[in-house]
């Protein structure tokens, strides 16, 4: 009896078991699978950011497309081991040659204008003109368009790269495209959030995010100016050129216009993490200018030099030459060292001297001997693009008070500008 009853406690307690592990199993089941949560409210604070912000925006985020129709070509030209007698066989037909090229842009304000970079465009114009070359198209697409609108450029300023579009006809443009707001980009700090939206590859209306991994990176432009530009590692690839670089706020801090490319398996250039926008601030001090329409800026001023009230220099930055030259020549901190000066211009009538012999420093010669360009009516002097700002906008018979430094005494001297004929100037 003893023994049974050994053997029923055991029993008693394994049923005990399975009855508890059957009523958790049920009450499980009772309570079904666990629902996930609300994909909405489950995104992150800066992924509801980023959407929002596209959301806004990108309707107003184009892509932009060039074409050039050129010289008529014959289309079998390219087969020169052909024999002639089978040429003479082939049909007589000329093609034309056609250059295709992409961009992006965005609209600035409600009568639909559009920004985008320079060099976007600019196959489509004549040489040192915003005219269009003939047989050059410019058509402007947007995301909830129905077809391309054709377009053509109002304004452009080379030195930052920037094109100011205009549409043909206005009310194609879809409805719900609201002007990007600028930023202040001189407020914009290393690594905050930006995001990208352009047209790489083609892929209209492509999204991507970084930081701004720099400011004031200064990049030579296709107008040679150094152009302050801020750095960042959102991906951005050819195409996205022209495109909009934005705040978290929706607000534009900068044109995306250039990037350090790799190099893919297929020998494409592609994005690495280092592009480069132009600050909206500098947007915002051309666009009135590009506004009323032509070329501006220094760029284009440069081009029509020959008719224009000048100086009569040529200069190199002092900040140019390095700090062993600068100490070994006891350069000034600042100013623009003369180092040609036209033969029969104002600067050498006021008896501006450019520099006497070339210094060999570590190699290399630098222009010596001559004189530094301080200050120009006061206003310091840093770049050669100092001294050409004031002096473009002044006219023939004004007079500037430059502040000139040689063998470390400064004196001041007055130059009247003139037009210099061509023939005059010294190369």
């Amino acid at each position: 009896m003893t023994r049974s009853r050994s053997y029923l406690l055991p029993l008693a307690i394994a049923i005990a078991i399975a009855a508890a592990a059957l009523w958790s199993a049920s009450d499980v089941a009772a309570q079904g699978v666990v629902t996930p949560p609300d994909p909405a409210a489950a995104r992150l604070q800066d992924e509801q950011n980023t959407i929002d912000v596209v959301r806004a925006i990108g309707p107003s985020v184009v892509a932009i497309n060039v074409e050039v129709r050129g010289e008529v070509i014959n289309p079998f030209q390219d087969f020169p081991f052909l024999p002639e007698q089978f040429r003479q066989l082939l049909p007589r037909q000329t093609i034309p040659r056609v250059q295709q090229s992409s961009g992006s842009g965005f609209v600035i304000d409600e009568a639909g204008l559009i920004v985008t970079n320079y060099h976007v465009v600019e196959a489509a114009l004549r040489t040192n003109s915003i005219e269009p070359r003939d047989g050059a198209s410019i058509t402007v697409e947007f995301p909830d368009g129905d077809e391309p609108l054709s377009a053509r450029v109002r304004g452009a300023n080379p030195d930052y790269d920037l094109a100011l579009l205009e549409l043909d006809d206005p009310s194609g443009m879809p409805s719900g495209v609201r002007a990007i707001e600028l930023a202040d980009s001189n407020q914009v700090e290393v690594g905050q959030k930006v995001i990208a939206i352009g047209n790489p590859f083609g892929l209209q209306s492509t999204v991507t995010t970084g930081i701004v991994s720099a400011i004031g990176r200064e990049i030579t432009s296709i107008g040679q100016v150094d152009v302050p530009m801020i750095q960042t590692d959102a991906a951005i690839n050819p195409g996205n050129s022209g495109g909009p670089l934005l705040d978290s706020s929706g607000r534009l801090v900068g044109i995306n216009t250039m990037i350090v490319p790799g190099m893919s398996a297929s020998g494409r250039a592609g994005n690495i993490g280092i592009g480069f926008a132009v600050p909206s601030s500098l947007l915002a001090e051309a666009l009135p200018d590009m506004r009323e329409g032509g070329l501006a800026g220094f760029y284009a001023a440069s081009q029509t030099i020959g008719d224009r009230a000048r100086l009569g220099v040529q200069v190199i930055a002092v900040r140019d030459y390095p700090e062993e030259a600068r100490e070994a020549l006891r350069l000034p901190d600042h100013g623009v060292v003369v180092y040609m000066v036209e033969a029969g211009g104002p600067a050498e009538e006021a008896g501006i001297v450019g520099a006497t012999f070339m210094a060999v420093i570590g190699q290399q010669q630098y222009p010596a001997g001559g004189d530094v360009i301080l200050e120009v009516d006061g206003r310091r002097v840093e770049t050669a693009q100092d001294l050409q700002a004031v002096v473009l906008d002044r006219s023939e018979g004004d007079v500037l008070t430059l502040t000139v430094w040689r063998d470390g005494r400064e004196r001041q001297v007055d130059v009247t500008l003139r037009v210099v004929p061509q023939s005059g100037q010294q190369r």
